[in-house]
């Protein structure tokens, strides 16, 4: 069902959590569309992107043809491969440029603010290939440098950093350049992401809290999941009639996938309509509340299903590794679809961690040449934060934000995801217009 957008005094109520939602209801009354965004002639966000486009999902091409059309409304600083499984390269950012470098004369009809082909080559880097395991961080790398260098630019504007993919980039330039901690604005689309780099995650959760970022672990599924989708709104009919076809970039979204997922785009759109600097309040982007205590449970025991964890949280099993250990252990955690590979850490312990992407009950199993530890199985169950969470904003988290859990904002399991899909209707519109411009200059 799709719910009318609202006032903002409700958006207001919406993000203290649900227990208060009554209390507005006498007042409420429809809000117009969220507006905002760059306008013409005036200054752009600056934005970074660190995507891992290339990897196990599709949806990063898609969010790349997305983030170019719009290229003329941002000043796009920089393009890392940020992968979270050593799969993506920025060779396949490039891939999408050059479709961009065929449709590039006609969208410069429509605006002389598209960046030139050979510029957005120029400010493509690699980032981290391999993990940089527990520590969350590892050595300097392309990506993180450029990241660096952007942020200490002499410039007044904050650099928005829209991360698709790994946080390892980001990890690794707020630990060797912690001073471009207060320029930063980071979007981060968590979830599955969160569960690839969980350790890099944890280093920036852990060790700059200060930092001002959007933790989107599920309300960026409202641009595939739930809004308008009967006729031409649906998310095949949408590619079909007002994608393919549309240029070089059109055809080449539709043959990617013929269906919407675009699941890092809402990062990009939040900048385009709504309050970038309110996150509380209504945008393209999605709606956010203050964060609670970012959840971490450690457990010094082997857990069963019995034992809890906030769905999107930090669990980290931490074992002692006995008196028969080899000279050199090693040890891996099966759970799910990943392999997790132990640190054995100075107090004689073996630790993993593991980030929950869905509410349900998991199973893992160690493998490993310590004795105490091979064969050993459990098993942890990950609920749904509760909608009084929102209730609890965190005082070392200032800056920090996250999901609206309340029930009003959720498409089905999907906390906070309505507050995106309310407005399909509006950004695919928007969107359609912009794939027009790959396919015929203006007149």
């Amino acid at each position: 069902m799709v719910v009318d957008p609202v006032s903002r005094r409700e958006f207001v109520a919406a993000s203290l959590g649900a227990a208060l939602l009554p209390h507005f209801r006498s007042t409420l009354r429809p809000a117009a569309a969220p507006t905002g965004g760059p306008a013409p002639g005036a200054d752009r966000p600056r934005v970074v992107v660190c995507t891992d486009i290339g990897g196990t999902d599709f949806d990063d091409f898609q969010s790349m043809v997305h983030l170019l059309v719009y290229a003329d409304s941002l000043q796009v600083e920089g393009l890392i491969s940020s992968p979270m499984a050593g799969l993506s390269r920025k060779r396949y950012i490039i891939e999408v440029i050059d479709r961009y470098e065929r449709d590039y004369p006609s969208l410069r009809t429509y605006s002389d603010r598209y960046p030139a082909p050979h510029a957005l080559r120029a400010i493509t880097r690699q980032g981290a290939v391999d993990a940089a395991g527990y520590s969350g961080v590892g050595s300097p790398t392309e990506g993180s440098e450029w990241l660096v260098r952007c942020a200490r630019r002499d410039d007044p504007r904050p650099l928005h950093v829209l991360v698709w993919g790994g946080i390892g980039d980001l990890a690794q330039a707020l630990h060797d350049a912690p001073d471009i901690l207060p320029k930063l604005r980071v979007y981060y689309i968590g979830g599955p992401n969160k569960k690839w780099s969980v350790d890099a995650y944890h280093y920036v959760a852990t060790h700059h809290p200060g930092l001002w970022m959007i933790e989107a672990n599920s309300t960026y599924r409202g641009w595939f999941v739930g809004g308008h989708q009967e006729g031409e709104w649906g998310n095949q009919a949408f590619v079909t009639e007002h994608v393919a076809g549309m240029g070089a970039l059109g055809a080449y979204f539709a043959t990617i996938d013929g269906t919407i997922k675009m699941g890092d785009t809402p990062s990009v759109a939040w900048l385009l309509r709504g309050s970038p600097e309110e996150p509380c309040l209504p945008g393209w982007g999605g709606r956010f509340v203050r964060a609670w205590d970012r959840p971490h449970a450690v457990f010094h025991r082997p857990t069963s299903e019995d034992d809890r964890i906030e769905q999107f949280g930090v669990f980290e099993l931490a074992l002692p590794a006995g008196a028969h250990a080899p000279g050199r252990p090693e040890a891996r955690m099966v759970i799910e679809n990943q392999e997790l590979v132990g640190y054995f850490s100075p107090d004689a312990t073996v630790r993993f961690r593991f980030s929950p992407k869905e509410a349900k009950t998991y199973h893992y199993t160690l493998r490993s040449n310590v004795p105490a530890l091979n064969g050993l199985t459990g098993g942890l169950t990950a609920v749904p934060p509760e909608p009084s969470a929102a209730l609890r904003p965190s005082s070392r988290w200032p800056n920090w934000w996250t999901d609206d859990p309340s029930p009003y904002a959720a498409e089905g399991p999907d906390q906070g995801a309505r507050t995106v899909s309310e407005w399909r209707e509006q950004f695919l519109s928007d969107f359609a217009a912009r794939m027009r411009r790959c396919a015929a200059a203006a007149r």
